[in-house]
């Protein structure tokens, strides 16, 4: 850790607190350099933000894990000397099709899925071995998820498998999905398993919220400065040039600036800025809002850790319960279910009130979990976000805006901007580390 004092005369202003900024920021100010980070929710962690749950523990807003070759979260991790606190633990997952409930841990609950013949199920389980010898993705830049998987595994393991995931992520978009998406999906996954094939997550003790508050400590402690709750609005000019980041509150100084917010909102912080073609492309890319249910119960739902809601009559896609990963004795003995969806923010369900949410999905948990009851439940909070998930469609990479932007002295890196990979915190953290990089290399 550099113990110089921040270099006097050079500026960065890093616009959003989710892990891209944080990364950026902390990576900024362990080399000297004066930064200020802004994000206008009360709380920092973007994504990967926290509230705190009836016990008084905090917890993720939106369900949250790594896998266990997440390399660069496990570097950064490694410089704040707190790898003691990284758990590594195997999980339990599952599939509901048909009405019925399907254990998918490891390559013997494969060979009994009996949704699935048994050459398809061979086909399924090949599925994973064949992304992960493909190293060139550029081949499936042009070519849907949708065209690969039934190429590969055929067409009832599509059907019964990848397509109600893929319209129930992505709705009327799941036949634009680019095969690039899945490929990286299965070829992470397939990465984070043991020599006997099961999965092997890790967590963080005390949750993602407690990396981002060591995080926040660790940058203000090397001289920089962590602003919650004002918004960036704008960039300030002075002679043609980027002086400054004008913001709900006053305009803040910069020599250089990264944004890390979702695309649509560094377009309408550019407005006037630049060129009207380049406002175009940065609103190119499209982007599904996704909402969580979390669930406070009295007892567990299942011995499954991760669900997928293979039927697309379902409000939710996936059923994530979070202490089959993390002990309930963290959350003061009660079980914690995240219910997820990924939807158009024009859905009207995405604008439900948490009681009508909750009511609209609770025949459903009936379903899944015939002996439910709604008296399980002594909590329920209900959190959406935007731009949750960027739509990597075909062709995608000529989509994607430079790091630099026309704007000099402004830097763009989001979480649409990670590709080939798909977005999540392990990647932020390698991006907000290049990108501060990037930037120093221009003092």
């Amino acid at each position: 850790m550099s113990t110089e004092p921040p270099v006097k005369g050079q500026q960065v202003v890093v616009v959003g607190g989710g892990f891209t900024g944080l990364a950026a920021a902390w990576q900024l100010a362990r080399d000297g350099v004066n930064v200020t980070l802004l994000e206008r929710e009360a709380q920092l962690g973007g994504l990967a933000a926290g509230f705190s749950v009836d016990s008084g523990q905090m917890l993720e807003r939106f369900y949250h894990h790594w896998f266990s070759n997440d390399a660069h979260v496990m570097e950064l991790i490694r410089d704040l000397g707190e790898e003691s606190r990284v758990l590594l633990r195997p999980t339990r997952t599952g599939m509901y099709y048909a009405n019925r409930m399907f254990r998918l841990s490891t390559p013997l609950d494969l060979l009994r899925f009996t949704a699935l013949r048994p050459i398809d199920r061979l086909r399924l389980g090949l599925l994973a071995i064949r992304a992960r010898g493909l190293n060139d993705w550029r081949a499936l830049e042009h070519v849907t998820a949708a065209e690969w998987l039934r190429k590969l595994a055929g067409e009832q393991v599509y059907r019964v498998v990848w397509e109600p995931l893929l319209r129930g992520k992505f709705g009327e978009m799941a036949e634009e999905v680019s095969a690039v998406w899945m490929w990286n999906k299965l070829k992470l996954r397939g990465g984070s398993r043991d020599r006997n094939g099961a999965e092997i997550l890790a967590y963080y003790r005390g949750g993602f919220p407690a990396l981002v508050q060591r995080l926040r400590t660790e940058i203000e402690s090397l001289g920089g400065c962590v602003r919650t709750g004002v918004t960036a609005q704008s960039m300030q000019l002075a002679n043609g040039r980027l002086c400054g980041v004008i913001t709900d509150q006053e305009v803040v100084s910069a020599d250089a600036v990264i944004v890390t917010t979702a695309l649509p909102l560094v377009a309408d912080m550019l407005g006037g800025l630049v060129s009207p073609g380049y406002l175009a492309r940065l609103r190119r890319v499209p982007y599904l809002a996704n909402v969580c249910i979390v669930l406070e119960l009295d007892r567990s739902l299942s011995e499954t850790y991760w669900l997928n809601v293979n039927d697309p009559s379902f409000p939710f896609v996936g059923l994530v319960e979070h202490t089959n990963f993390e002990p309930t004795e963290s959350y003061g003995g009660r079980h914690i279910a995240y219910l997820s969806r990924y939807l158009p923010e024009t859905d009207p369900f995405y604008t439900l009130e948490a009681d009508a949410m909750l009511e609209y999905c609770q025949p459903f948990l009936k379903k899944l979990f015939p002996e439910f009851q709604r008296e399980w439940i002594l909590g329920h909070h209900v959190w959406r976000e935007r731009f949750a998930q960027p739509v990597v469609t075909r062709g995608y990479s000529s989509l994607l805006p430079e790091v630099r932007s026309p704007l000099a002295g402004l830097y763009i890196a989001t979480m649409a901007q990670i590709y080939p990979q798909d977005r999540g915190t392990n990647y932020a953290i390698r991006d907000g580390r290049a990108v501060a990089q990037l930037v120093q290399s221009r003092f």
